[in-house]
């Protein structure tokens, strides 16, 4: 298992962050993808890859934003393989993020969608260690849903490296989840078999296996991760595990549905236009 990063915590955060987080924003706010932000920062820093994004998020907090939970990305191998990178990360997610159900994605919501199934957890305690593990996990988990997370770029042409998705929230965008939630009790996560569509025609598939070994060795890697930086999943957070197979690009109109053995089935609908489903 991957040793958990240790972001640092500046009072002030360093004129590079600030700049790297200036353009992300400028990103998002306008819909023109940027160019990748690693040329800002140290030569590989992680640490300072996480000070932009948690500086993001102080923003969005300060705007009237709601932290709901957390998601651990880069847990497939073939989503590792897709972006060139060879180690989990870490984001957060927010109320503002969250999609019902059967609503259509507003139309120029993000900028580079792609979609990927996965496990989401609901935590019933806190789990504040940092060797946190399985079996704290499964005590901490209230219950298990289908999801589907949209994740997005605000970098140019998903030209990532592992600094750049982690300064821009783990290449967070939107999710999903499915209206039926499963107790984990006696429910195999590992051996959870994932196939997704996009109209019709399978896109993705995947096993819990392909997450780290298991959406709840990740949930636990991410629960220790965020100790270890003094901010740890608690009560009532909402944990997206990771995909279980292939991202897959989304375009306007396209209808995704993933169907999770044992936790049902999960959809999301991109509308085509600002009538159909709103604007950014």
């Amino acid at each position: 298992m991957p040793t958990p990063p240790e972001p640092v915590r500046p009072d002030d955060p360093p004129p590079a962050v600030v700049k790297a987080a200036d353009i992300l924003a400028e990103a998002a706010r306008t819909g023109v993808a940027c160019p990748p932000v690693r040329g800002l920062l140290p030569a590989d820093d992680v640490a300072a890859a996480y000070a932009v994004q948690r500086l993001t998020v102080e923003r969005e907090l300060a705007a009237g934003g709601r932290i709901v939970g957390r998601k651990t990305g880069l847990t497939s191998p073939a989503v590792q393989a897709q972006l060139g990178v060879d180690s989990p990360d870490f984001g957060t997610l927010l109320a503002a993020m969250a999609v019902p159900e059967g609503t259509p994605v507003p139309a120029g919501r993000l900028l580079q969608p792609k979609v990927e199934a996965e496990v989401a957890l609901v935590l019933a305690a806190d789990l504040p260690h940092r060797d946190c593990t399985v079996a704290d996990v499964l005590r901490a988990t209230d219950f298990a849903l289908a999801a589907l997370e949209i994740v997005d770029s605000r970098v140019a042409g998903w030209d990532i490296s592992l600094v750049d998705t982690v300064a821009d929230n783990a290449s967070s965008g939107l999710f999903v989840l499915g209206s039926a939630p499963v107790p984990v009790t006696g429910l195999d996560l590992r051996g959870i078999r994932m196939t997704m569509t996009r109209n019709g025609e399978q896109v993705s598939a995947g096993t819990g296996a392909d997450c780290l070994g298991s959406p709840l060795n990740a949930a636990a890697w991410l629960a220790g991760s965020l100790a270890a930086a003094g901010d740890p999943l608690r009560a009532g957070d909402l944990v997206l595990t990771g995909a279980l197979g292939p991202m897959v690009p989304a375009a306007p109109g396209d209808l995704f549905e993933a169907h999770l053995s044992g936790l049902g089935s999960v959809q999301a609908r991109f509308a085509t236009d600002e009538a159909d489903g709103g604007h950014r």
